[in-house]
């Protein structure tokens, strides 16, 4: 249905449009569909499995996490993957499209203005009564303009449903670099281990070789068995067997780091070939409450400001139900000639609103509704479903830094016992009090126990940054953004 009052004369034209105004003042205000409420979730007050006396509720600024390893090589990795990985890269464009798609969105607040013009030469039918054959030009100018009086919200729903989006968009930037620092610092925890386990391998492959020297030379004094030297150099082989796969892993983990930071394989082989210390974790780690969560965790965060857009396109999809209204309007001038273009006679103009209003669609509009509904629903579920694998994570985090460090414990009284075992066994050995077999055991046990405590030392750490991530640290929460416009204005003058 189509309403057009471009033939009314001028008086009646004006108390009409004024009529819109007053009803747009009056209702202006009014938006179908449902407001949006933020979900309120029910989480422990306390983390309950960590016992670990280390772990303090006290609150936890999260922001740089990594610097209570007091690593700088890990502080400047970090900050160059802020700026080389593409990932972040690619998220931060995404904000970009979704700030641009806002404004396309803010757009339709405003009215459209178009400035037609054309310049014909027309010769009409000669079967046409009204014009009888006749040729001549038509010269026309002038401007046309529109815009919808948003009487039911649509429009402003619209923009609800982007801004939430938008505000998703930066929750996932900050969800991308909560990711990449923990991967680098983790990977960077990795390259140490490997480095660590390096150097336990090549300890003990030196104390193997002096003791096949041992066992040579008590060979050759006839007071050793072939037996014996056989054993000491498969011992030997055995753990020089297990570098090759050690440094391949070494250099397959530095390449990991290069790709993180945005750099072609092997650029930081240079600076992170000398051998340096696990990091340590401190001796207290803050990790606050399980409700800061909802604040900290940028997943939780997208989450919810998903729900939000969803809830708005409820609003959208049900003002179809209403009439939409547009105020049109046009002024020009129109002649045959470019003389006469700007005369008085030539100029033209209407102006008035118009109405639509879809009154059967066969159902289709109250089906959107309730596929808007369902998708809201959908976006509620998902939201409680982040919030719980959150819960999860950040308790599965903090348990296995709290085991392995009482792991850690354990391997180093195991590896002090070993290397006491190895001395003792090779002094009865050589005194004749005991055979070679002793020796041999001992050997492998401090091999195995010397790598398994370099690889745990590096998992105490690597789970420490897990629980840094679980947590959603690496970002400040509460720093300023760049807000997203409030109108069609601001967009336009930005």
């Amino acid at each position: 249905m189509h309403l057009c009052l471009a033939s009314l004369n001028k008086s009646r034209l004006i108390t009409a449009c004024l009529a819109v105004f007053l009803s747009l003042l009056v209702t202006g205000c009014m938006k179908v569909g449902p407001d949006y409420q933020p979900p309120k979730s029910q989480v422990p007050a306390s983390w309950q499995e960590s016992s670990d006396p280390a772990l303090q509720k006290k609150p936890a600024d999260l922001t740089r996490w990594w610097t209570v390893f007091n690593d700088p090589e890990l502080t400047s990795l970090i900050k160059r993957s802020d700026s080389g990985n593409l990932d972040l890269k690619s998220a931060m464009s995404r904000v970009k499209e979704a700030r641009a798609y806002l404004g396309v969105v803010l757009g339709q607040e405003l009215p459209s203005v178009d400035a037609p013009a054309s310049a014909l030469r027309q010769q009409y039918s000669e079967n046409d009564l009204s014009q009888s054959g006749l040729l001549g030009n038509n010269i026309s100018l002038g401007l046309s303009a529109s815009w919808e009086i948003d009487l039911f919200g649509r429009v402003r729903r619209q923009v609800e449903a982007a801004q939430a989006d938008y505000q998703a968009s930066q929750e996932d930037r900050a969800g991308v670099m909560v990711t990449l620092y923990a991967q680098v610092a983790q990977t960077y925890l990795v390259v140490r281990t490997l480095q660590a386990r390096i150097s336990a391998t090549s300890e003990n492959i030196e104390s193997q070789k002096g003791v096949l020297k041992l066992t040579q030379s008590r060979f050759k004094w006839g007071l050793a068995t072939d037996l014996d030297v056989s054993q000491a150099q498969t011992v030997l082989g055995s753990s020089q067997a297990e570098l090759p796969p050690i440094k391949s892993n070494l250099n397959q983990a530095m390449n990991t780091l290069a790709l993180l930071l945005g750099l072609p394989p092997n650029s930081l082989a240079p600076e992170l070939m000398r051998t340096q210390p696990i990091p340590v974790p401190p001796a207290e780690v803050a990790v606050g409450v399980p409700a800061d969560l909802l604040r900290q965790r940028p997943d939780i965060r997208r989450s919810e400001r998903q729900l939000a857009a969803a809830t708005a396109r409820i609003g959208v999809a049900t003002a179809d139900l209403y009439p939409r209204f547009n105020l049109i309007g046009s002024l020009g001038t129109a002649a045959m000639t470019g003389g006469d273009l700007f005369s008085g006679g030539s100029t033209f103009f209407s102006i008035g609103p118009t109405m639509s209003w879809n009154l059967f669609a066969g159902g289709s509009i109250r089906s959107q509704i309730k596929v808007r509904d369902a998708q809201t629903e959908q976006a509620l579920l998902s939201y409680e479903s982040t919030v719980l694998t959150a819960l999860k994570e950040a308790e599965d985090a903090m348990v296995a830094f709290e085991q392995e460090k009482l792991r850690q414990q354990y391997l180093k009284t195991t590896v002090a016992a070993s290397r006491r075992s190895l001395k003792l066994a090779i002094r009865l050995y050589k005194e004749g009090l005991q055979d070679f077999q002793r020796v041999l055991d001992a050997q492998r046990n401090l091999f195995d126990y010397d790598n398994a405590l370099a690889a745990s030392r590096g998992q105490t750490a690597i789970n420490l940054v897990n629980i840094y991530q679980a947590l959603g640290g690496g970002w400040d929460p509460a720093a300023k953004r760049e807000a997203p416009p409030n109108n069609a204005l601001e967009t336009a003058l930005r």
